[in-house]
C-alpha cells in the first residue's frame, strides 16, 4: 500500500469556516475516485508548536504506485486542486510505501 500525506497552510484570507469546507471537500474524494483506498484527515493538535503553519493533514491510501499515479491527473483531483488554489499559502506532500 502507497500512503499519500498532504499537509496544508492556508492564507489568512481563509477563515474557519472557509477552511472546513475545504476539508470536506478533500475528504469527499474518497468517494469520487475510487482508486482512494482509504482517505483519513483532521486538523493539527500537536502541542508542540512545530506545525510551522501547516494546520489541516490528509492521508490517503492507495492500493500501489501504480493507483497512486493514476489519481495525480484524475479530473476529479484535478479539480479540487483548482477549488483549493485561491486558499492554499502552501503545501506539503509525501508518499510512502507502508511497511505494515
Amino acid at each position: 500500500m502507497i500512503k499519500h500525506l498532504v499537509l496544508l497552510r492556508f492564507t489568512d484570507a481563509a477563515d474557519a469556516a472557509r477552511r472546513a469546507a475545504i476539508a470536506v471537500d478533500f475528504a469527499s474524494l474518497r468517494e469520487r475516485i475510487a482508486l482512494v483506498r482509504d482517505l483519513e484527515w483532521g486538523p493539527n493538535a500537536s502541542p508542540e508548536g512545530l506545525d510551522k503553519g501547516f494546520t489541516h493533514v490528509f492521508v490517503l491510501g492507495f492500493a500501489n504506485a501504480a493507483d497512486r499515479d493514476a489519481y495525480l491527473p484524475h479530473p476529479e483531483h484535478l479539480a479540487f486542486v483548482e477549488r483549493l488554489k485561491p486558499w492554499l499559502a502552501d503545501v506539503l506532500v509525501v508518499d510512502y510505501a507502508c511497511s505494515t
